[in-house]
C-alpha cells in the first residue's frame, strides 16, 4: 500500500510542503500579517527581529483598501466582512504606532 505513511521516512520540511493558494481570505490575512510585522507588532520570521517600517505598513493598508474598493460587490458577505475588519484593525494599530513614534 503505497499511500500509507512510512514511519522510517524523515519528516518533510515546511519548504517541501505545498502552500495553499487561491483562497481570498487567506490572501487578505497574509497581507494583514505583513502589515502587522511592519507595524512592529509581530516578529519578522526572516530577521527574527521586531522592527517598525511605517511606510511599508501604510502601503499594505492602502493596498488592502484598494482591493476593497475594486472588489466591492464581487465578494460574498464573509469575505467583505473579513477584509473590512482587517483594514479597520490595521488602521487602528497604524494610528497608535504613529502616535508612539511622534506622529510619523
Amino acid at each position: 500500500m503505497d499511500n500509507e505513511p512510512n514511519e522510517s521516512a524523515e519528516p518533510r520540511k515546511a519548504g517541501e510542503m505545498p502552500l495553499p493558494g487561491g483562497d481570498f481570505r487567506m490572501f487578505i490575512s497574509k497581507l494583514g500579517f505583513q502589515a502587522l510585522i511592519s507595524l512592529g507588532m509581530l516578529e519578522n520570521p526572516v530577521t527574527k527581529k521586531t522592527e517598525k517600517n511605517l511606510d511599508f505598513a501604510r502601503m499594505v493598508i492602502d493596498d488592502l483598501r484598494m482591493i476593497r474598493d475594486y472588489t466591492k460587490g464581487n465578494l460574498n458577505a464573509d469575505e467583505a466582512s473579513h477584509l473590512g475588519k482587517i483594514i479597520s484593525d490595521l488602521q487602528f494599530h497604524f494610528v497608535n504606532a504613529t502616535r508612539s513614534d511622534g506622529g510619523a
